[in-house]
């Protein structure tokens, strides 16, 4: 039972759930009020997320013995706090189904796992160094607002990296729990200690806002997040079938609907924090990371309004810096691979700048741009290079 309690698995779990629910929570509850919901009923959506993400991440990371994170659809999320205005709850859960229906069938038809092989590994790894860079430069940006606790964190993680190399992640994020008590974290703060409770609606299929509402959400999920969280994986070494995982989501999406879960998919950045060589120096353990991050998200789930609190008393500064400092191993891991290879630098490098921007058109974020816009040019690469050894063939 005790082999089981590794620090560097913990950390890991509890650090990729705070990242998650503080950079994100927000947005979910600005979608569920701009449907209309009732205080319960945005507690449900909470309790239907945390679920979902942990229930569904835990079954297939012990299925497949890798790491498979799931995580809410954010992209999604932010869409939903625009495209929900006028509609009634019962349509928005209608609109929720048939997302995730076509998430599973995506899955179920293979489609999306075609499309994943035939992404080359630089671009995937360029594509991820881009989603995380942002992080990276956030937590050094920490030091404006922050300098204590951020400067702080960074010298316990540079003391980590040089006396205890393995836990240097757990103790960067005790020495920001630790500073931000210090700077008056907690004072005042009161929990209110209760069970959240479903809230069962029953759906609506209006065609103009399945339509509306339904196919850009699945666009976005599967764009912004899938295509991402797939590439995570496999910049990691990690080769469990696309297929399977999406279906999974897409089907728990469809239990939970009814209750808020509005879109599941594969988690990307959160995902990056649990299979990094910090977590365990061998790969094939870090699955043990994704089922604490699973367990976390369920418990996170059950106790949604007095875990939402908590995590709102922690300091932006340190969240930002324990988040970065996790992936810089990471960032630094992806970029060699990304330029790994001469005759695919150029598109990897496009791909990662492109992604790294933030660029987004259509509502669709710069991790799908991104890797279009690398495809596109090792796509011509590729053309001009067999061209140019098919004309010396015939020389």
């Amino acid at each position: 039972m005790f082999r089981h309690l590794v620090p560097g698995h913990i950390s890991a779990g509890f650090v990729s759930v705070l990242v998650g629910y503080t950079g994100a929570a927000a947005i979910v509850f600005q979608a569920a009020q701009a449907a209309g919901a009732t205080p319960d009923q945005v507690g449900s959506w909470m309790l239907a997320l945390g679920l979902g993400m942990g229930l569904c991440g835990i079954g297939l990371t012990l299925w497949f013995k890798q790491p498979v994170l799931i995580a809410w659809s954010t992209p999604g999320a932010a869409l939903l706090t625009v495209s929900l205005a006028g509609v009634s709850m019962a349509e928005a859960v209608g609109a929720f189904l048939f997302c995730s229906a076509l998430i599973t069938i995506c899955g179920l038809t293979g489609l999306f796992d075609r499309l994943v092989n035939l992404i080359p590994k630089t671009l995937a790894s360029a594509m991820l160094a881009g989603v995380l860079l942002q992080f990276g430069l956030k937590a050094f940006l920490a030091l404006e607002t922050g300098f204590a606790i951020a400067g702080g964190m960074m010298a316990a993680y540079l003391a980590g990296r040089l006396f205890w190399n393995r836990y240097a992640i757990p103790v960067t994020f005790l020495a920001g729990i630790l500073l931000s008590m210090a700077g008056g974290m907690g004072d005042g703060l009161t929990l209110p200690v209760a069970l959240t409770m479903p809230v069962f609606v029953i759906p609506e299929f209006n065609p103009a806002v399945l339509i509306g509402v339904g196919i850009p959400l699945f666009i976005v999920t599967m764009a912004g997040q899938n295509l991402p969280g797939i590439a995570v994986m496999r910049a990691h070494g990690y080769d469990a079938p696309a297929s399977p995982l999406i279906t999974w989501s897409g089907i728990t999406g469809l239990v939970l609907a009814p209750i808020g879960g509005f879109a599941f998919n594969l988690a990307a950045i959160t995902a990056a924090i649990c299979m990094g060589r910090d977590v365990d120096e061998k790969p094939e353990r870090c699955y043990l990371a994704a089922v604490w991050c699973g367990g976390i998200h369920v418990f996170v789930g059950l106790f949604g309004a007095t875990i939402a609190a908590l995590f709102a008393a922690f300091p932006q500064e340190m969240v930002l810096a324990i988040a970065g400092l996790a992936l810089l191993g990471t960032i630094g891991g992806s970029l060699k691979t990304a330029m790994a290879e001469d005759g695919e630098r150029e598109a990897a490098m496009i791909c990662f700048t492109i992604t790294a921007s933030g660029l987004s058109l259509f509502s669709i974020g710069a991790a799908f741009w991104g890797i279009a816009a690398g495809m596109a040019v090792h796509g011509l690469m590729s053309w001009r290079t067999n061209r140019s050894l098919a004309r010396r063939e015939q020389a």
